[in-house]
């Protein structure tokens, strides 16, 4: 990275940090506790660009590497976690345009990608099917230029307030292996897309999360993502390695907050006449919780890294996944503890902390998926080549 992207980089997270605690942190608690949707927040957020972050500037977005932009959703999520989910899931869909769909499909989708003219997310997970995304069952049948689309979806996030999503179904239910039967559209809300509900959750709120119902849906055929079907599974895992990297920056960002919480609140809570960070008990806690926040930004740069180079990054991503993931679920649960009575307060950012980070860990692949995934890749490697 030249020093002119760095310097340009340094100053979109100033920017950003500056916009956090001027906007976000005064109301961020309140919203969350409603369960409310923050609106206001969202226009500032599609005025700054945040929703083109790393489409090419040549589609009109920002063009950010995924090292910078894990460093902007670490910066969000800090602060807090929803939001970055509302641009995590959006670009995800755009990912997946950006690097398998035609030229038509590009230069239609990214540019209003990027303004948000067109905002939503990815449609994958079915009732019956999370990890296991053959599994799905929402079927689309080609009927001349467009396909009927009927099935369901659910936890589905920015889907009461988004307007276009990802949509992943099967154009071939008896396609053996099932994944040659998949295929992925993008697909804009119309007559038989509806939203029966949104889901009441434990933590992860203000963010819309909702079930979605397609009857006798119809797409066109030119909404099919690079305009061949079958590669509908290959096109989103594509996708979900940014996603990934995304969730394992989230982690940081939330175990960076429990930690720096509790380092604060550890200097001025006394005990037996003096701060309790002077306690050896408590110094141990926050050097594992300083550690980890380190460790796990450093997996999540590799990744990052690896992303950027067009290489394949999932045993990166999934190690950065699994330990910014757990690091937030150890910080959180550790800096709740060092607050003692007053972090199982609602009124203290760490109790939001405590309820956001167990999605962390299940969201965009289980951490034991993670697990499998890295044992794998790792078995793979490790192989004995044939003459």
């Amino acid at each position: 990275m030249n020093d002119t992207a760095s310097s340009e980089d340094d100053a979109l997270i100033d920017a950003i940090e500056r916009f956090l605690a001027g906007e976000v942190r005064p109301v961020a608690i309140a919203l969350e506790q409603a369960d409310e949707y923050p609106k206001a927040i969202v226009e500032q957020m599609r005025d700054m660009g945040l929703f083109g972050a790393i489409i090419p500037e040549a589609y009109g977005g920002l063009g950010l590497s995924a090292q910078t932009y894990a460093r902007l959703i670490e910066t969000i999520a800090a602060e807090w976690m929803s939001l970055s989910g509302i641009i995590n899931s959006h670009l995800i869909m755009a990912s997946a345009v950006l690097r398998f769909g035609t030229e038509a499909q590009k230069e239609y989708f990214l540019p209003r990608f990027a303004r948000a003219e067109l905002r939503g997310g990815i449609a994958l997970t079915e009732p019956d099917c999370g990890t296991d995304l053959q599994a799905i069952r929402t079927v689309a049948r080609r009927e001349g230029e467009h396909y009927l689309v009927n099935g369901a979806k659910t936890w589905i996030t920015n889907g009461l307030h988004g307007n276009c999503f990802a949509l992943l179904v099967k154009t071939d239910p008896k396609a053996d292996p099932r994944h040659r039967g998949m295929s992925l559209f993008i697909a804009e809300k119309g007559p038989g897309f509806s939203v029966p509900r949104k889901l009441p959750k434990l933590g992860y709120r203000g963010i819309d999360t909702v079930e979605m119902l397609f009857q006798d849906y119809r797409i066109p055929a030119e909404r099919l993502v690079g305009g061949v079907e079958g590669r509908g599974l290959q096109q989103i895992l594509g996708g979900l390695e940014l996603g990934r990297i995304n969730v394992a920056a989230r982690g940081v960002g939330v175990a960076r907050s429990a930690y720096e919480e509790a380092l604060s609140y550890s200097q001025q809570r006394k005990t037996f006449g003096k701060p309790i960070c002077e306690h050896q008990a408590i110094q141990l806690k926050l050097a594992d919780m300083a550690t980890r926040v380190q460790a796990a930004r450093l997996l999540v740069d590799s990744a990052a890294r690896a992303y950027d180079a067009g290489r394949r990054c999932d045993l990166e991503a999934g190690m950065a996944k699994l330990f910014a993931t757990e690091a937030a679920m150890e910080n959180a649960a550790e800096s709740l503890r060092i607050h003692g009575a007053y972090g199982y307060s609602r009124e203290v950012r760490v109790e939001r902390l405590y309820r956001d980070a167990p999605l962390l860990a299940i969201g965009e692949g289980t951490n034991e998926m993670q697990r499998l995934i890295i044992a794998r890749r790792l078995l793979d490697a490790a192989a004995p080549r044939q003459q």
